[in-house]
């Protein structure tokens, strides 16, 4: 009895402790909100490739390459932009990195080829994304402490959202306004809806009470896997841009491929709308799977169904059975990249985090850019986009093979990952 009254005081003064509040929820929707339409812009010259490359005359490798910049600028420029923002807070971070994608929006309509690659490249991506996203999950981590992971993953699903909400509105903007006036028209609507959210909700964080010491886990500079802890390092980083080199290449084609194929535009934004919807849907149920079976062994299932679907794509043709098969590679990638960051929190020290964790984001980051370029500039050679594709199920299995000789080293070494997050 004593025990009991013992734990229920005690859990009693940790809940009285906790940072986390209502107010926790509502900063944690507005930044949902926020990254769901900051992440609408790569995704319009996603669906306003084709229209792009024939009014400048260009390659479709031309507009695959601002999308492309726009992804690798978010990921090197979060490096950055999360350090300003623990100086000057996520409030401004967040206010500039709005100005700069409308900006970059607003270049982007304004010319030709090289306005394109600097809007995208510098200012959407490297200022824009780079000051919300990077920034966004260690502001978020600040304001929870005990559904810590649930507050990261509602947060990261706002990609996601982005992808299912913005590519038919934007494929009905463009085929009444064009593609110009729709950038245009997005960059005010960033200005309208980001600007006044950030600077009501975003806040300083609440200050963390100190529980002690961190949690037992791998000591720094302990074998990882019985291998230096660099060698693994870059297995995982090497085996994190070829999945997402292959993960890009739908995303970033599947509009144009769909009009190859004589499906009408609106048919293909509207898949790749059910893709990503599948991707927002399926995260959660990945998680509950990674709590189960540890984070390589998620990276693992995710990487086999995405090679799955990205073959289907290769055989498929038919409206119908491209839509299903969207749907499937949609809940197969979506797991991926959040099972890559629960396994560097079972294999390090939680003191490393910190680095190991953007680092490996930016090689997936990277591995996007490539592979939405990649597709483009293999379809300008052959002029249909089976190679591209073909290419993104061999790089796949590159994937496979990385990250099953790390979980066979799991296996045979340390079969019950730690869990320790």
């Amino acid at each position: 009895m004593e025990d009991l009254i013992s734990s229920t005081a005690a859990r009693a003064r940790r809940e009285r402790a906790s940072v986390e509040s209502h107010a926790s929820w509502v900063v944690a929707i507005a930044i949902l909100f926020i990254l769901s339409v900051a992440f609408g812009a790569p995704y319009l010259a996603v669906v306003a490739l084709k229209p792009i490359a024939a009014e400048l005359g260009s390659e479709r490798s031309v507009p695959a390459l601002a999308s492309a910049l726009a992804w690798l600028g978010c990921a090197v420029g979060g490096l950055a932009m999360g350090r300003i923002a623990d100086r000057i807070g996520m409030r401004w971070t967040a206010l500039f990195g709005a100005v700069m994608i409308a900006a970059g929006l607003a270049l982007a309509a304004s010319g030709g080829v090289w306005r394109l690659w600097i809007g995208y490249g510098i200012l959407v991506g490297l200022l824009g994304l780079a000051g919300l996203n990077a920034p966004a999950y260690v502001y978020i981590s600040r304001w929870f402490d005990r559904r810590r992971g649930t507050a990261l993953a509602l947060i990261s699903s706002g990609l996601y959202l982005a992808g299912a909400v913005w590519p038919e509105i934007f494929q009905l903007a463009i085929d009444r306004f064009g593609w110009r006036q729709t950038m245009t028209y997005f960059a005010i609507l960033v200005i309208i809806l980001i600007v006044p959210t950030a600077a009501i909700f975003l806040g300083w964080p609440p200050e963390t009470p100190a529980f002690g010491a961190a949690g037992a886990g791998p000591r720094s500079g302990e074998r990882v896997l019985g291998w230096p802890p660099g060698v693994v390092v870059a297995l995982l980083s090497l085996a994190a841009i070829c999945c997402c080199m292959t993960m890009a290449m739908p995303q970033a084609h599947l509009v144009a491929f769909c009009s190859d194929l004589g499906i009408a535009s609106t048919h293909g934004a509207a898949m790749l709308s059910l893709l990503l919807a599948s991707a927002f849907f399926s995260r959660q149920l990945w998680g509950w799977i990674a709590d189960r079976i540890g984070g390589l062994g998620t990276v693992l299932a995710g990487s086999a169904c995405q090679a799955a679907a990205m073959t289907a794509f290769l055989l498929t043709q038919d409206e119908i059975g491209l839509f299903t098969v969207a749907a499937f590679f949609g809940f197969g990638f979506s797991g991926i990249v959040p099972a890559y960051v629960l396994a560097i929190r079972e294999l390090f020290p939680a003191a490393e985090a910190g680095w190991r964790i953007p680092t490996l984001l930016l090689c997936s980051g990277s591995g996007m850019a490539a592979g939405s370029w990649l597709a483009g500039a293999l379809y300008d050679y052959f002029g249909f986009y089976a190679p591209a594709f073909a290419a993104g199920v061999g790089i796949n299995l590159v994937n496979l093979a990385l990250v099953g000789t790390l979980v066979y080293r799991q296996q045979s070494i340390q079969p019950a990952p730690s869990l320790v997050r």
